[in-house]
């Protein structure tokens, strides 16, 4: 068995959306050996912040929260899409995915762009590859219960906050109840197409997302 983490280091300085509703990681130290005789930390972060699920109430009004998604629908059996030589900025249409699927849609579909390699640049929120809406919706037709993605988000980076199209296909995916995953890293070290996909949010109450742990779990 082998364990591949996924996740991103949460630390002073990362990169985070730059939006006021989106905080910046900080970490102070309380307890110190010596004088407390014990370490202790004070940690501010969003539930947005590095690797995260977003739970319905993201975006949909009245949504379901973090701690109201089953942990059966987190975990278990899942499916690596390499996407790795699509063109920054590529719309995924519905066409492209389903043949890249085979036209068999997986409960839990985890997407490699690589470009997590990209942290850290301007290009990072601007050029990501994206999925079609007509390509979420037919993953919510086809019963596909989670995507995560080593990008930002599915959506077009193009279509700003307060644009006519504000995030749809988060609303296409969240709204039919299809947890996100997002900021996923080192999905590179995944040799496999099949396997176990461990996601463990923070069980946070009326939470809109969470920091999770992520990693997979191949067999060898």
């Amino acid at each position: 068995m082998k364990i591949i983490d996924l996740s991103m280091l949460l630390e002073e300085g990362m990169q985070t959306f730059a939006a006021h509703w989106h905080p910046f990681y900080e970490s102070t130290q309380l307890g110190r050996h010596g004088i407390e005789n014990r370490e202790t930390r004070k940690i501010i972060l969003g539930t947005h912040t590095g690797t995260h699920i977003d739970a319905p109430r993201h975006f949909i009004k009245g949504g379901s929260t973090v701690e109201q998604i089953s942990l059966e629908q987190l975990n278990g059996k899942a499916t690596l899409l390499n996407l790795t030589h699509l063109p920054k900025k590529h719309e995924i249409t519905r066409n492209e995915l389903v043949q890249a699927l085979n036209n068999q849609c997986p409960e839990r579909l985890v997407c490699r762009f690589d470009w997590d390699l990209q942290l850290n640049t301007n290009e990072y929120y601007t050029d990501h590859a994206f999925f079609s809406e007509s390509a979420c919706q037919w993953l919510v037709d086809n019963g596909c219960k989670l995507i995560a993605l080593d990008t930002p988000q599915p959506d077009n980076p193009l279509n700003g906050r307060g644009a006519e199209k504000d995030a749809p296909n988060h609303k296409i995916l969240l709204g039919a109840g299809v947890v996100i995953v997002e900021y996923l890293v080192n999905l590179s070290a995944i040799k496999t197409n099949e396997f176990t996909l461990i996601v463990a949010p923070l069980k946070l109450k009326d939470g809109d997302g969470a920091p999770a742990r992520c990693f997979a779990i191949e067999e060898v």
